[in-house]
This record gives structure tokens, C-alpha cells and sequence, in this order.
């Protein structure tokens, strides 16, 4: 009988999380179908405002007028530039930074880490990074995207606890044979850490992709403004009157503007989304190993 009560609670308790899962699913997925189904519907489907859950009447015209405008375009090139090259410069620069950091003999090692500790811990804040980049020539240059977010203290953590689990004996008999420490690092180290080197992938990858502040901030030149500081500015600024005026002219009608701000965002989220399964089964592995045996 006791048995049988404790089945009974067990399947209660999996009904009600199977259903609690279920309503997280849905609030997360469906502001994404909110906005997929209104990009693709007609623009006299679009100005009703009605919540629909497939669309009534199927419209590329946004995309269309997203596709066709240069700006919003430059504004993808750069930011695929930006992620594509910020991503290697963070990995390869955060992982030569931790495989000295790994090692236990490294002279000053406990100062350095006290250091990049308060860095994580406290900021300059906006002014005295502004002038700072000022200075360095980096305002309104193409290199504020990737040089200031080459290293963070929190990424070098996990590449350092991940290499802290490779073993002495690989090191030791590669040096044996003549290899200098970056000959270690590039020929043994690195080859042997491809978990952790994707999970950091993604997330500078997912920070790039998504960063629209730098933009905002530090540049002023329209031909280096990134994507989402554009799509920011047409969400808050509501600055759609050109690309109207450029739907009025290809299809002879003004479309709405919450259908382009939709086609934007669908725009400018879809390759994350497409590049993030193909890397998901490296997250969870590179974080847990470096948490559990670091």
C-alpha cells in the first residue's frame, strides 16, 4: 500500500512538471512565433493588430524591403564581420592568457588573478571608457567592436579550469621532443579542448551577434553601424519612414511599420538561432567540466 502512494505522488509530481515545462516552452517560443507570423502576413492583416496564430494571408513584402535596403544590409555584413572575427580573437587570446594562468609556477600568478578579479567585479563606467577609447583611436573605428572584448576574466576562469584536467604527462612528453610552450598549447592543449573552446565560442559569438550598446555609444559613421544597434534604433526611435517610402515605391503601398520592425528582428536573430543546435551538445559538456573538475 505504501508502495503504491509513493507511485501515486512520483506521477503527480510528473504530471505537474511536465506541464510546468510545457508553460515555460510556450511563453519562451511564442514571442518568437508572435513575431515570425506577423513578419510574413499581409500588411492589411499587419494593421489590424490582431493576434493570429498562422498567418492569414502570406507576405514576403517585408523581407523583401529589409533585403533591399543597403543600410540594414551593411549593417548585417558588419556584424557577421564582428562576430566571426571578435569570436577568434576572444578564444585565442582567452586561452593563451588561461594556460598561463593554469600553471602553478607562473610568477605573480595569485596578483594577476586578484587583479582580473576586480576588473570583473567593478567598472570605470561609461565616461572613463569613453575617453579611454578616445584615446586609443578606437571611436567611431571598427576595431571598438573586437579589441576591448578580447578577454574577460570569466571565460578565462573556465579555459583555465578546463586545462587544469588535461594531463602533466602530455605537456612533459611534448616539451620532451623540443616543443615550446605555444607548441604545447597549439599542438596538445588546444586540440585536446574542444568543449570548452565551443562553449567559449558561443558565448562571445551570442555577446557579438547581440551587442547593439558599442554601436550606440562609439560609433558614428553609418557605414560601421552593426545590425542590432540599427534594429535598436527603428524599435526605439521608430525611424521607419525610409523604408516605407521604399516599399511605397517598389509595391506602390505603404506598408505598416510593425511588419518591417518584425521582418528586422526575424532578420536579425534567425542565423543565431540556426548556428546555436549545432554547437548546444559542446555548452553543457565544456561548462561542466571545467565547473566539476576545475
Amino acid at each position: 500500500m505504501e508502495r503504491r502512494r509513493r507511485f501515486q505522488r512520483i506521477g503527480v509530481f510528473e504530471v505537474c512538471n511536465t506541464l510546468l515545462m510545457l508553460a515555460v516552452c510556450f511563453v519562451t517560443l511564442y514571442p518568437m512565433w508572435f513575431v515570425f507570423i506577423n513578419s510574413i502576413n499581409s500588411p492589411a492583416q499587419a494593421m489590424l493588430g490582431t493576434v493570429n496564430w498562422f498567418p492569414k494571408e502570406l507576405s514576403l513584402d517585408s523581407y523583401s524591403v529589409v533585403f533591399n535596403d543597403k543600410a540594414l544590409m551593411n549593417g548585417f555584413y558588419i556584424t557577421t564581420l564582428r562576430t566571426v572575427l571578435g569570436t577568434v580573437v576572444h578564444v585565442l587570446f582567452t586561452a593563451i592568457v588561461a594556460y598561463g594562468m593554469s600553471k602553478s609556477n607562473l610568477i605573480g600568478r595569485k596578483l594577476y588573478l586578484k587583479i582580473s578579479l576586480i576588473t570583473m567585479l567593478f567598472s570605470g563606467g561609461l565616461i572613463p571608457s569613453f575617453i579611454l577609447m578616445t584615446k586609443l583611436g578606437l571611436y567611431d573605428n571598427f576595431w571598438v567592436f573586437v579589441i576591448p572584448a578580447m578577454y574577460t576574466f570569466f571565460n578565462m576562469v573556465i579555459f583555465m579550469s578546463f586545462f587544469r584536467t588535461i594531463p602533466d604527462g602530455l605537456e612533459e612528453s611534448a616539451k620532451v621532443d623540443g616543443a615550446s610552450d605555444y607548441g604545447v598549447l597549439f599542438r596538445i592543449v588546444l586540440p585536446n579542448s574542444m568543449a570548452v573552446i565551443a562553449t567559449i565560442a558561443l558565448f562571445s559569438a551570442v555577446y557579438h551577434w547581440n551587442d547593439y550598446y558599442q554601436g550606440v555609444i562609439y560609433i558614428r559613421s553609418q557605414d560601421l553601424i552593426p545590425m542590432q544597434t540599427m534594429l535598436f534604433k527603428i524599435v526605439a526611435e521608430n525611424s521607419m519612414s525610409f523604408m516605407q517610402q521604399q516599399a511605397m515605391a517598389q509595391f506602390g503601398a505603404k506598408l505598416p511599420g510593425n511588419s518591417i520592425k518584425f521582418a528586422s528582428m526575424m532578420v536579425a536573430t534567425l542565423p543565431i538561432l540556426v548556428f546555436y543546435p549545432f554547437i548546444q551538445r559542446y555548452l553543457v559538456k565544456g561548462v561542466m567540466i571545467g565547473a566539476i573538475k576545475g
